[in-house]
């Protein structure tokens, strides 16, 4: 049996899903296959590394430093988080929050993260043996949200966020002969993804150069939609477990409050923490 693991996106949403993964970790929790959506990749990439509390901390502390998500931000570098800081001068070697590469490398599982080209608009996706020591730009790439962020040029091609082409990529997990799903989502368990807002604006934006991210955008709720009906119909089969934050706490996806976050982060470490045992007896195939 080959389980696989799914982290969805969400920008500051994905403070949940940091949650969950250190209670994983704490617990030995494993799997066979990961895959991460923009903020979820790299939350992902700390999970695999075995980093307990590095995604917490750049969720209830850095998210403070003006280069991580502001006007700053947006002014000095074009776009509203600063991804080559986050994922770049925090994450190298040397940084205040350094990514554990050897770790990452070292661990067996499988993990992948989609991120869109920009001219074509379907998804690419990276895996982890292409992430280079100091030179993450694939996970920078997953992370850029179209207007808010410029796309990351990377090899030869531009890419924005992995959610514009795959937001859900349960199709990428079952083609990789995953048997058991785990999915963690940054989405209460009754959301219904609407139209894309700002329909407007990212059409001026992008419509000349990156037609293919425009059509994608169009088309992301039916999309989500249709994959969120897969994951429910795999889990009433018993095949995928998921989480969805239980509290109803108010959070955006630029949402910068500290307390907040935390709030949320711990959502995800009562909601594992309950359902711990419930989880080890569903990749154990019971």
């Amino acid at each position: 049996m080959k389980t696989g693991l799914i982290v969805e996106g969400g920008g500051m949403k994905c403070a949940y899903g940091a949650g969950v993964l250190d209670i994983l970790l704490d617990n030995d929790v494993n799997f066979d296959y990961c895959i991460g959506v923009s903020a979820g990749a790299a939350n992902a990439a700390s999970f695999l590394a075995g980093q307990r509390d590095r995604n917490k901390r750049f969720y209830t502390i850095h998210v403070t430093d003006p280069n991580y998500l502001s006007v700053y931000s947006l002014l000095k570098t074009g776009s509203l988080f600063g991804l080559r800081y986050i994922y770049g001068d925090m994450t190298n070697e040397g940084g205040i929050d350094p990514l554990d590469y050897d770790a990452y490398m070292a661990n067996p599982t499988e993990a992948y993260f989609p991120a869109t080209d920009a001219v074509t608009g379907e998804a690419n996706y990276f895996n982890k043996n292409e992430l280079r020591r100091n030179e993450y730009e694939p996970i920078m790439a997953t992370c850029s949200l179209p207007v808010a962020c410029k796309p990351i040029e990377y090899e030869g091609h531009v890419y924005y966020d992995g959610g514009v082409a795959d937001s859900i990529p349960i199709e990428h997990a079952l083609e990789h002969g995953c048997d058991r799903i785990v999915f963690i989502s940054s989405k209460p368990e009754d959301f219904r993804m609407p139209p894309q807002t700002g329909k407007m604006l990212y059409t001026m934006t992008l419509k000349r150069k990156y037609p293919g991210v425009v059509e994608g955008l169009n088309h992301r709720h039916e999309v989500y939609n249709k994959q969120l009906d897969k994951v429910k119909a795999l889990e009433a089969e018993g095949k995928v477990m998921c989480f969805h934050p239980s509290a109803d706490i108010k959070i955006g996806t630029f949402t910068k409050d500290p307390a907040v976050m935390m709030q949320l982060y711990d959502n995800g470490v009562e909601d594992t923490i309950k359902n711990i045992n419930r989880l080890k007896d569903f990749l154990n195939g019971k």
